[in-house]
């Protein structure tokens, strides 16, 4: 055999061998690749079976955000606790700065009030009704009853009712008033009363005297053995104020 034909059967071998070869190959690639659209399941690092899409990152995902939800829920309960605490120490300081405010108000002087006389009820005109109005620009305190008298033959002040007395302080706000119940006689046309046109009002702790005018064209009439007089207060009270 000359060395032309032996370097062509040589070629001729090599390619026949080649072209085997790469059957064989693509044959195992068609076996082993998977098919469009299925998922292949492997273990992931937690022990738990996930896919290739990334299952895994979204549960993670999720985890995270139910971390975050709980902690969220947990401190919005923090918070409303802390809230509802400090609430209840702040009503708790309102109060005591009402009671330090009260206490800190000035006592009412004559000139920080307007006093005015009105019957009560119908006749026989058995009671009149004191009105203190503040007529200041600040806030004072009207404590105790009105010191009164309607004549100058009896220099006594009359008598207070001690049922009248109001549990707190009068705290009067600049143009608020106060009242007093005052009880004249027992009515009647008897020879004790007298006749009264102005008597005479003093306030607790002030030694000025104000002028009254008694209400009526005819004034009042008054019997000095049985004239009351009622505490200040906010407003009359029934049952408290009845003499």
């Amino acid at each position: 055999m000359n060395t032309h034909h032996r370097t062509a059967l040589l070629a001729a071998a090599g390619t026949a061998l080649v072209l085997s070869l790469t059957a064989c190959q693509g044959d195992g690639d068609a076996n082993s690749a998977p098919t469009s659209g299925s998922s292949v399941n492997m273990q992931s690092p937690s022990g738990k079976a996930t896919d290739a899409s990334g299952t895994t990152g979204s549960a993670n995902s999720a985890g995270s955000g139910s971390s975050s939800g709980s902690t969220g829920s947990n401190g919005g309960g923090g918070s409303t606790k802390a809230s509802g605490s400090s609430g209840s120490s702040g009503s708790s300081g309102s109060a005591s700065s009402g009671e330090q405010a009260s206490a800190s108000t000035p006592v009412c002087a004559a000139g920080d009030v307007h006093i005015t006389a009105a019957t009560q009820d119908g006749p026989p005109y058995t009671h009149i009704v004191l009105t203190a109005k503040n007529t200041s620009r600040h806030s004072c305190r009207l404590t105790g009853f009105p010191h009164i008298q309607f004549l100058e033959s009896h220099k006594q002040d009359v008598p207070a009712v001690a049922k009248s007395k109001p549990e707190a302080p009068v705290v009067l706000a600049a143009g608020d008033p106060a009242y007093a119940l005052v009880k004249l006689s027992d009515g009647g046309r008897e020879e004790d009363n007298e006749p009264v046109t102005a008597f005479s009002v003093m306030l607790a702790g002030d030694p000025t005297v104000i002028a009254v005018t008694a209400p009526g064209s005819g004034g009042i009439a008054v019997d000095p053995a049985k004239a009351l007089t009622g505490y200040w207060t906010p407003e009359l009270r029934n049952g408290a104020d009845d003499f």
